[in-house]
């Protein structure tokens, strides 16, 4: 996508790269503290608004359904408008709203402030892929969407474990506000240090919109909502499973949430590298690994080492299953790049909702915190059978011009 960058000089533009990271970088940690939080606070978050933890569930649903939504309006509005104010705007909005999760009365309210708090989650990371990539070298576009996306796994390192505390100590609602003041910070750091652009002349609503009528952006689609949702169907009832299943008390949680952090941290890093050597094979290896791991979980996890050893093996190929994922969608898309950058955030949010929902049903249903695990490895396998009709249907385009 063309854009004009400035200030012009190429000497300005480049010392300015790394604070344009890093206020990247910082947003996707807000965003990250905020999708995955809620799973540590889980059982508080039930105790203080009245209702069961599957209820308190849907607060999580609730966040994944307004990044789906939120993904083809963001992407189709950001067309032709100034990327850096709109991601600005993407982290004001993102801030209000967590602001009011904190603030969130009842489950429906919260239920509510979550959907919203959602709604600028895929428009930020889209926009903020692809510039990362405008301000990196060619060649390098798995690295600098690998950059990018190091705020989701540095928030489950850091924020995610220190909010899981404090909302333990202090109250769920103290991790909403923290949520929300990082999201003002971004926002601040965004117009501070990321260049201006101006206006894609070339960008078309329409254009974006014409991905949607091709069959293997679906299917790159599905990959992600289908098979990712393995991760979350196990993950959004990490904090349970860990004292119900592996008998540890809640002090061990943060523990465990920091320990995948780490790991998602260090397959992102390893995500964006493998991805420059082929994205097609890294998608592959890693979708077969995650599936491998979660089925392994679903025995591992009534002991405390190898339920963390195993814990660690998820985080790392489903972060960088992820980053190759959102490289194949953008390049899926064509000239729809930006609609290709932002719905890989929408896809793994329907991964999100879809896993929360049957990890719940099953525990529901008197299946025990250790039944999301071969939900979640189904939906691995999943997502490998839909990878597989894509790679055929990518085969079956190609032969008519290699006989050409």
């Amino acid at each position: 996508m063309p854009s004009r960058t400035l200030p012009s000089t190429p000497g300005a533009a480049a010392d300015r790269r790394p604070l344009a990271f890093v206020a990247l970088v910082l947003g996707g940690v807000g965003i990250g503290i905020a999708e995955f939080v809620t799973m540590g606070v889980l059982p508080q978050v039930a105790e203080g608004l009245g209702v069961s933890i599957p209820t308190a569930g849907h607060a999580i649903s609730a966040y994944a359904l307004g990044v789906v939504v939120g993904a083809p309006l963001a992407a189709v509005g950001a067309a032709r408008a100034p990327r850096r104010a709109l991601l600005i705007g993407f982290m004001l909005l993102f801030a209000v709203a967590n602001a009011a999760a904190a603030l969130a009365p009842t489950m429906q309210t919260l239920i509510l402030a979550r959907f919203v708090a959602g709604l600028p989650h895929a428009g930020f990371f889209g926009l903020a892929a692809l510039a990362a990539i405008s301000l990196s070298p060619p060649g390098r576009g798995g690295r600098a969407v690998g950059t990018v996306m190091l705020g989701i796994p540095i928030a489950l390192v850091a924020g995610v474990p220190l909010g899981t505390w404090a909302g333990q100590a202090f109250g769920w609602r103290v991790s909403f506000w923290a949520v929300a003041g990082i999201g003002l910070l971004a926002a601040l750091l965004v117009r501070a240090w990321v260049p201006r652009t101006a206006a894609d002349r070339h960008g078309s609503r329409r254009a974006e919109l014409r991905a949607f009528a091709d069959p293997q952006f679906w299917l790159t689609l599905m990959i992600g909502a289908v098979g990712f949702g393995g991760m979350f169907a196990t993950y959004s009832y990490i904090a349970p499973t860990i004292t119900d299943v592996t008998g540890l008390g809640e002090g061990w949680v943060p523990v465990f949430l920091l320990v995948y952090g780490v790991a998602s941290l260090v397959g992102t890093y390893l995500g964006g590298r493998a991805a420059d050597w082929s994205v097609l094979r890294t998608l592959l290896l890693m979708s077969l690994g995650s599936a491998a791991a979660l089925l392994t979980f679903y025995w591992t996890s009534s002991w405390a080492v190898p339920a963390l050893l195993t814990l660690c093996v998820i985080g790392l190929t489903s972060s960088a299953w992820v980053v190759s994922l959102q490289l194949r969608l953008m390049q899926v898309a064509g000239d729809a790049r930006t609609i290709g950058a932002a719905m890989n955030h929408a896809s793994l949010n329907v991964a999100n909702a879809l896993g929360a929902w049957v990890g719940g049903l099953v525990i529901a249903a008197g299946y025990g915190y250790r039944a999301p695990a071969l939900v979640g490895a189904a939906l691995s396998v999943g997502g490998l059978l839909v990878l597989g009709v894509s790679l055929v249907v990518a085969h079956r385009r190609a032969a008519p011009a290699r006989l050409g």
